[in-house]
């Protein structure tokens, strides 16, 4: 076979849309009596060939047998020619559009297999491969790797379907090893030293490589996991006011602490508005300028409070020190700090709104015209002399203050906005550099100007006199004091002092990573981030990163995906006060005179969702590609607690003493990692060594996922399954992951996850933590939801940054 280097698309949000509606070869219902750790290369073909009818089904968008028909004969009425499917419409027919190499090779073994000459299949033709047995269809995938038709497998044979397997599923590494993998294929494989393989070789392979099914389940949890599925089926209420008194009774329950916060704020607004309107309603003020004074007023001390109660939120390490030292997490959403924060300035642009709307277009105008009687009241608040145009207001203090700030803050929340904060928008070059995570950083120091401004228009105001009556500052005080210490706080405590680098690697994927010297005093839990500030980049610019060490470990260490300018400029003063070492360790930068090496300064820790893991005995840990920061360390701390344990109670066993101190809580954690890359897998192979190594009982329980390969029963990733199998029976460690865990592919199940937690810890309550992209944020959140209403086990969601 002619082997093409072929790059697949970037794979979109969704692995799913990939193979929505592809042929695969579903191999689930294979069975497995051979020892997975021992190979057997002493096969017999009759013996397979009764046992796998069931087995090598062909399945389209998920559906076998007559479902699966139905839909495929729907798809070719769709793309047929004359009530005949040509060779080239035969990969999107089949759902293999984006390999059509892999398509065309299968549609000659087709036609070579059933001796059709024409380059176009009949519906017969096709159905007869949909119901073909299990010995047809291996035949078929055996023709399509022996070109000649000789019956056999050659070693150069059997290196080029791999290359080509391995591209097509973007597995660079196996595809520059594939002669490697080759020749051990056919050392384990041709026993005999023939020099080839029959295709009795390539049957008992594919059987030998399928998981064996766990046969542990007892009557009683097959009746529970029946029970469970019915009780998960989704049911309709038909009444309308029952649906939306329990869609309402579910939102309370889930929401209650937003809840009760929002309430309480929308509350203390409410009260002060209603009560500045009141009082001006009863001033000399109100006979000119009517409910327009009353309203502005009013808004303007909800202003007041908003102003203040904003920079709460930020105060990161006031936060940090609450979650951690206090139970207050148990009725505060802390974790809700930032969408807080973005609600009160939705509230801060309305009284804005209201306020600058009410003075401009409704208080001036009216003033203007008052008559002589109207206006005496007003002599001592505007002057002796009525003002007699409207520049006379606009050229005051509070005009010009006010209307500088309104702009400024326009400006900030513009930038703030996701179009322009996750560079959603793509304008000229030159205007590169303006939007992004750096236009909304600079934007946002605006507020430095905003909240001195704020304090000079409250203090210039035309209808307050006396200094006790200008409350503006009294309601500032103590948050901005409060705000400016944890500010300064995190930033003296550690970002002055200048931190050894240990070690700079650069990984697969465009991934630097960064070990550090551990500051003196420096103490943190896994889960928490830092923020991080190179001078030679930017002196001022700092960016948060989740901490990858654990707090046993000697140093402090961050994964940064190069992704933004800021990113991009550290890789590359990195790569500059670095040389590449040789020999395998090509991606280790190493830097022979430390001093020369760019200063980096760090601010934190801080506290996030994921620290919360302790509170559980069980958790499941989700992320996506870098978002697997925040979960290595976790499983790090896991892995470091467990040891130590084991040495103390070895300890106690040996001087005859009991164990009184409280144990280590968490009971089973199951780690789920999903990224697209293989090269991903290098980040953290260490990490997936140790839990192998040491883990003897199954605390932790890891699931890689590489969802550039083709999902598991795919044709054109069933020789991968099979090199996997192999290499892993032989050597113990993944081809795809170069752990000693094993890969899975496409991406999981959820709903099966979350069943099988269900199942396995009932009565629990099982901490959910993810990171990555929102986009799949929501779904875990509903299954969370859902599972716990409808188990016993309760499934709490945490979403990290």
């Amino acid at each position: 076979m002619e082997i093409q280097e072929k790059q697949k698309e970037t794979e979109s949000t969704s692995a799913g849309s990939k193979n929505s509606s592809e042929i695969t070869l579903d191999t689930a219902s294979l069975p497995n009596p051979i020892d997975p750790v021992k190979l057997n290369t002493q096969y017999s073909f009759n013996y397979w060939g009764s046992r796998g009818h069931r087995g090598l089904m062909f399945k389209i968008n998920g559906l076998t047998g007559s479902k699966g028909w139905n839909y495929l004969e729907n798809r070719f009425d769709e793309w047929a020619v004359d009530e005949k499917l040509p060779k080239r419409r035969f990969g999107h027919c089949i759902g293999m559009n984006d390999s059509k190499k892999f398509a065309d090779e299968l549609f000659d073994a087709l036609c070579r297999r059933g001796g059709i000459t024409s380059s176009s299949i009949t519906k017969d033709q096709l159905r007869q491969l949909w119901e073909r047995s299990f010995d047809s269809r291996l035949h078929i995938f055996f023709d399509m790797v022996d070109k000649n038709a000789d019956g056999r497998i050659t070693e150069e044979d059997l290196k080029k379907i791999i290359a080509y397997c391995a591209s097509i599923n973007n597995l660079r590494k196996i595809q520059e090893r594939a002669e490697e993998y080759a020749a051990s294929t056919m050392e384990e494989l041709d026993s005999d030293k023939r020099g080839f393989i029959e295709v009795y070789h390539l049957e008992q392979l594919f059987l030998e490589a399928e998981p064996v099914q766990s046969t542990n389940m007892t009557e009683d949890d097959r009746v529970l996991s029946q029970i469970l599925s019915q009780k998960l089926i989704p049911t309709r209420e038909f009444n309308p006011i029952k649906r939306w008194f329990r869609a309402i009774t579910c939102f309370v329950d889930d929401n209650w602490k937003q809840i009760w916060i929002l309430v309480i704020w929308l509350l203390i607004c409410a009260a002060l508005f209603i009560w500045k309107f009141i009082q001006y309603k009863h001033h000399a003020v109100f006979h000119v300028m009517g409910y327009c004074v009353t309203s502005a007023k009013g808004a303007a001390e909800t202003l007041k409070f908003n102003m203040a109660l904003i920079l709460l939120p930020m105060c990161r390490k006031t936060i940090t020190w609450l979650r951690s030292r206090t139970k207050l997490g148990m009725v505060v959403p802390f974790d809700d700090n930032i969408n807080f924060h973005k609600m009160i300035a939705v509230g801060i642009a309305i009284g804005v709104g209201i306020h600058a709307i009410s003075h401009l277009t409704c208080d001036f105008p009216r003033l203007l015209h008052a008559t002589d009687k109207e206006y005496e009241p007003m002599k001592a608040l505007f002057g002796g002399e009525r003002p007699n145009n409207y520049w006379w207001f606009l050229k005051g203090t509070v005009a010009w203050t006010g209307i500088t700030m309104v702009l400024l803050m326009a400006v900030a929340y513009m930038f703030a906005h996701s179009l322009f904060r996750q560079s959603r928008l793509k304008p000229p070059k030159p205007l590169n550099k303006l939007i992004g995570f750096n236009g909304f950083w600079y934007s946002h120091h605006l507020f430095v100007i905003v909240y001195l401004l704020f304090i000079i228009h409250g203090y210039y105001l035309y209808l307050s006199k006396k200094w006790y009556k200008k409350t503006t500052w009294m309601y500032l005080a103590i948050p901005t004091i409060l705000y400016a210490s944890d500010r300064l706080l995190g930033a003296f405590k550690f970002g002055y002092t200048r931190l050894q680098i240990l070690k700079v690697v650069v990984y697969p994927g465009n991934v630097l990573a960064l070990y550090m010297s551990k500051p003196q005093g420096f103490k943190y839990f896994s889960g928490q981030y830092i923020f991080v500030n190179c001078s030679d980049v930017s002196p001022f610019e700092r960016h948060p990163f989740f901490i990858t060490s654990a707090p046993g470990d000697e140093y402090v260490s961050v994964h940064i995906r190069t992704l933004g300018d800021w990113t991009l400029q550290l890789k590359h003063v990195f790569a500059q006060a670095c040389q590449p070492a040789s020999g395998d360790q090509s991606g280790i930068l190493q830097g022979n005179n430390i001093q020369r090496m760019p200063k980096l300064s760090i601010e934190g820790p801080y506290g996030a969702s994921t620290q919360d893991y302790k509170n559980y005995e069980v958790i499941l840990l989700a992320s996506l590609g870098i978002g697997a920061t925040p979960m290595i360390s976790i499983l790090k701390d896991i892995l470091y607690n467990l040891k130590q344990q084991k040495d103390v109670e070895e300890g106690m066993v040996e001087n005859g003493v009991k164990d009184k101190r409280k144990g280590f809580a968490i009971k089973q954690a199951y780690f789920y990692w999903i990224t697209r890359e293989q090269g991903s897998f290098e980040w953290f192979k260490g990490v997936m060594d140790d839990v192998a190594e040491y883990d003897e009982d199954g605390i932790i329980e890891l699931h890689n996922y590489c969802t550039s390969v083709y999902e598991e029963g795919d044709a054109r990733s069933a020789l991968i399954t099979m090199l996997q199998y192999l290499h892993y029976a032989k050597n113990g460690v993944d081809i795809v992951s170069g752990t000693r865990v094993k890969t899975h592919f496409a991406r999981p199940n959820w709903r099966s996850v979350f069943k099988h937690a269900a199942l396995k810890h009932p009565g629990k309550r099982v901490g959910v933590f993810y990171c990555g992209p929102p986009t799949l944020a929501g779904e875990f959140k509903r299954l969370s939801l859902d599972f716990s209403r409808k188990t016993n086990t309760k499934f709490d969601f945490h979403q990290g940054f």
